[in-house]
């Protein structure tokens, strides 16, 4: 797999389309920081770490949903493999003037857009979610 953050928001957007209320992800340090500003954010309730049926680690992600709707309506892959988008502090862009959120990875971990800017940071723009 080439990209593993792109395949864990295409499995997080696929099972909300089929109104499911858990998705599994192979677990990685990179998808469980992405997931706790998910968390952190409110875009999902939480999730968990466990194991697979051959003792691979996965983490369960329970989805969120308001009045059976997902709380998740976009999410878009921003830097690629192929591609990566690097921004400074002050080119981070604003996901629906505020309403959504960048999940970026700079030099102090990965947070989101309003923490980057508050900390005076650019980085590496992931995802964006709204």
């Amino acid at each position: 797999m080439n990209d593993p953050i792109g395949d864990m928001l295409t499995r997080i957007r696929n099972s909300q389309m089929r109104g499911k209320s858990t998705v599994s992800t192979p677990a990685s340090k990179l998808r469980a920081w992405v997931l706790d500003v998910l968390a952190d954010e409110g875009y999902i309730r939480g999730y968990e770490k466990g194991t697979d049926e051959r003792g691979h680690p996965t983490l369960e992600i329970s989805l969120k949903y308001f009045d059976g709707t997902p709380v998740i309506r976009e999410v878009k892959r921003v830097s690629k493999p192929g591609r990566r988008v690097y921004m400074g502090v002050n080119d981070i862009p604003q996901v629906r003037q505020g309403l959504g959120v960048s999940i970026v990875s700079t030099s102090r971990g990965v947070m989101s857009d309003a923490n980057a800017r508050a900390a005076n940071i650019g980085g590496e723009v992931l995802c964006t979610v709204f």
